[in-house]
């Protein structure tokens, strides 16, 4: 109890916060009592660990500043690296500089002595950091190749059954390293918010790669996992309930599980490639969509004008982007808004990506006929208030949503345009009639996302003026002196990124008579957003340097997903 009565003595811990930390270390004897300490949370983590170090006359290090050297990571052995979350970070003269997260077990450090001949070195650090280290320098599920770890319970459970045969590919499946492997592979991802796994066949062996935030990130792995290549797709195509045999064809499943209690949807869509079968599984994680359109990102000229066009009694409105840019988001939050007892809403989809509580959702299925204009015709006998159409895709579906609006319906839908004035033009290539078009369509949302700058490691700095991009609308303050801007330095939350989530940038075009005449008249979209400027339409790249300024991003994201505007 030496390390409380540390924290009671240096006034961290209160009198009353003694006695419990007590209890707490007594009912967990068989844990370290720091970590008791950290979890129940009477200190935290770097509070403690440099008052503990100083117990034990070791040194601290913060490992999220500390570069690891790869002659450290040489005849290590895995097993016990794992076992007992050793990471070695330098290699000197026969002495091995090892962090650890637990100075009370001596026994690791003698081990690792025995088994490597070299003098050891211990330094305190973050059980937390030396686990995401060994993950990055020995792979994700490097513990699981290799067997090399104690068993312990999973916090992955699979909330389908599973229906496997006798056949050796299921067989190999099914062993518990792949299993594991697998398990681990999703639970990572889960944690680390990525949106999609990507397992890709390479010449060369198999490639990880995480979407965090939007862009994809490698992840390491162990070189032994190119062993279980066809074992792991195998157990993929098990868990999605897919056809194990079939490597000519591409196939769709899904998978439902539950992460540390959080419910994840998967879809997993497999395809043959030239050195095998690419996997690329969407996470869906219900417990972390907040379906709000104060959480959308809009300004607050936006927001008003777009809650008055949801708000109208009937018409279109259209939100655009390409795949990935939060549409369907945006079109969920709208529909919250909008949803109460006295409204009947009805969506089609494809798929139903997250069920909605109070609105009656239906998926698509082309291969029984059920297709976005057959599933229209339908709704509209079941007196709808307010239809979501997950895409107008083809003139069959644009002509069902135009006369549904035209019925006196509000029809929300997507379409894939680069920016809001090409949906009009979009609709006409269709073959849709350009009347048409300009009556029922009300206004269009185009929109991309973001990152946003990290809360935990945000920090002011003064831009190089010529750095700037040519049509950054402030560099300088009005009183002649520079302006200050924000960004990220980089810290544990973000994985050293300076980014952490992402929000929408938009741009709202709301139909005029002269748009509408516009689009009688067939003229291409650069007419109609040049029109649409002039009433004061602000363009995605300009509410990108409004968020700029306003400390929400950066002008490297901005300038990433955006083109410059044209004058």
């Amino acid at each position: 109890m030496q390390i409380i009565h540390q924290l009671a003595k240096r006034g961290i811990l209160s009198d009353s916060d003694v006695a419990r930390a007590a209890d707490a270390v007594a009912a967990a004897a068989d844990k370290a009592p720091h970590l008791t300490l950290i979890e129940k949370g009477f200190v935290k983590e770097e509070i403690l660990l440099p008052i503990l170090a100083e117990e034990f006359g070791m040194d601290w290090v913060d490992l999220t500043q500390t570069k690891v050297e790869a002659e450290a990571l040489v005849a290590v052995p895995l097993k016990l690296l794992h076992r007992k979350n050793l990471m070695p970070i330098a290699r000197h003269n026969g002495t091995l500089t090892v962090a650890t997260g637990d100075p009370y077990d001596a026994y690791a450090i003698d081990e690792l002595n025995t088994l490597t001949g070299l003098h050891i070195q211990p330094v305190l650090g973050s059980p937390k950091e030396i686990t995401r280290l060994i993950k990055i320098h020995f792979g994700v599920g490097g513990d699981t190749v290799s067997s090399l770890v104690e068993d312990r319970k999973s916090d992955i459970e699979f909330l389908d059954d599973m229906e496997t045969d006798d056949s050796e590919l299921a067989k190999q499946a099914q062993e518990a390293s792949v299993v594991k492997l697998v398990n681990e592979i999703l639970v990572e991802a889960s944690n680390e918010r990525a949106s999609d796994i990507h397992i890709e066949h390479e010449e060369t062996g198999l490639r990880v790669r995480y979407r965090i935030d939007g862009l994809l990130q490698e992840q390491k792995l162990p070189a032994e996992i190119n062993r279980f290549q066809s074992a792991i797709i195998s157990r993929l195509k098990i868990m999605a309930r897919l056809n194990i045999a079939e490597k000519r064809l591409p196939q769709d499943g899904r998978i439902k599980m539950r992460v540390s209690g959080r419910e994840v949807d998967v879809r997993v869509s497999i395809i043959p490639m030239v050195h095998g079968e690419g996997v690329v599984m969407r996470l869906l994680d219900k417990s972390r969509m907040v379906f709000s359109l104060k959480s959308i990102g809009f300004l607050p000229e936006i927001d008003r004008k777009f809650r008055q066009l949801i708000d109208l009694p009937h018409g279109i409105v259209i939100v655009t982007g390409p795949t990935g840019s939060g549409k369907s988001t945006t079109l969920y939050s709208a529909l919250n808004e909008v949803k109460d007892e006295s409204t009947k809403i009805i969506t089609v989809e494809d798929p139903v990506e997250y069920q909605q509580p109070g609105i009656c959702q239906i998926q698509t299925h082309a291969k029984i006929g059920l297709t976005f204009a057959s599933s229209l015709r339908s709704i509209l006998r079941h007196d709808p208030d307010i239809i979501l159409i997950g895409e107008m895709r083809d003139l069959e579906t644009a002509e069902a949503a135009i006369q549904a609006s035209l019925t006196g319906h509000m029809v929300f839908s997507t379409l894939h345009t680069n920016d809001a004035p090409s949906a009009f033009t979009r609709l006409i290539d269709m073959k849709v009639e350009p009347f048409l078009v300009a009556s029922t369509v009300e206004g269009v949302l185009a929109q991309r996302l973001v990152r946003t700058i990290c809360a935990d490691c945000r920090t002011e700095y003064v831009p190089v003026t010529d750095d700037l991009p040519i049509d950054f609308p402030h560099k300088h303050n009005e009183d002649g002196s520079p302006i200050r801007l924000q960004m990220g330095a980089g810290c544990r939350s973000c994985r050293q990124s300076g980014y952490r989530g992402r929000t929408g940038i938009h741009e709202l075009l709301v139909n005029t008579d002269i748009i509408k005449d516009l689009v009688v008249q067939r003229v291409n979209s650069n007419v109609i957003r040049l029109e649409a400027l002039n009433h004061g339409m602000s363009t995605l790249r300009h509410d990108g340097w409004r968020k700029i300024l306003n400390g929400t991003t950066t002008i490297d994201e901005v300038g990433r997903t955006t083109a410059g505007d044209i004058s």
